[in-house]
C-alpha cells in the first residue's frame, strides 16, 4: 500500500503514467525511453503486438505502430500501488479511443496496466510493463491476438508478477 504518511510516491507514479501516456499519444519515443529503466522488459501481447525489450519494443512504435495507428488518446486511472522500499507494484486502468487506418470507426481499447516499478536517482521507473487487455471495440483484423515469443528476462519468467496487485480494502460502515 503507498504510505499515507508519504503521498509523494503516489503523485510521482501518476505523474510517470502521465508521462507515459502523453509519449504514446504523441509518438514521442524519447519520452517513452524515458519512463523506463534501460533493461525493462515490456509486453503488449495481449493486445496482439509485441513483448520484448525497451529497444525491441521502441523500434516497434518508431516504425509499424507510427504507420498503425493515427491517432491515440490514453486516459489512464483508478492508479493503484503497493510501495515497498524502493520497488512498487502498480496496477492501473486505461481506455484509449485509436485511430487506425481502413476503420471507419474509432477502435476503443480498454484494460490494465500493470508495471513494477523501481525508485531511482531519476524518480520512479518502469522495469516491467504488462498491459492487460480487457475489451476492443471495432478491432481491426491486423490486432488479432497472436502468442508472441516469450523474451521476458527469466526473473520475470520465474515469480507471480502476472497477478494484479492486491492490497487490504478498508471495510466502510455496515
Amino acid at each position: 500500500m503507498i504510505d499515507p504518511e508519504n503521498p509523494c510516491d503516489k503523485l510521482e507514479i501518476a505523474a510517470l503514467l502521465t508521462t507515459y501516456a502523453r509519449a504514446v499519444d504523441t509518438k514521442d519515443w524519447a519520452l517513452y525511453r524515458s519512463v523506463f529503466i534501460d533493461d525493462a522488459f515490456i509486453d503488449y501481447s495481449s493486445a496482439g503486438v509485441i513483448a520484448g525489450s525497451l529497444d525491441e519494443v521502441t523500434d516497434f512504435f518508431a516504425g509499424d505502430f507510427s504507420t498503425l495507428v493515427l491517432m491515440s488518446m490514453h486516459y489512464i486511472t483508478n492508479v493503484e500501488g503497493d510501495v515497498t522500499g524502493d520497488t512498487a507494484r502498480v496496477r492501473a486502468m486505461f481506455y484509449n479511443p485509436t485511430r487506425i487506418p481502413g476503420v471507419a470507426e474509432l477502435c476503443l481499447f480498454g484494460g490494465y496496466y500493470h508495471h513494477e516499478l523501481v525508485r531511482t536517482a531519476d524518480g520512479w521507473l518502469s522495469r516491467h510493463l504488462r498491459e492487460e487487455s480487457v475489451w476492443i471495440v471495432n478491432a481491426p483484423a491486423k490486432l488479432s491476438p497472436r502468442r508472441p515469443i516469450d523474451r521476458r528476462p527469466r526473473r520475470f519468467r520465474d515469480h507471480a508478477y502476472h497477478a494484479p496487485c492486491t492490497r487490504p480494502r478498508a471495510r466502510g460502515p455496515a
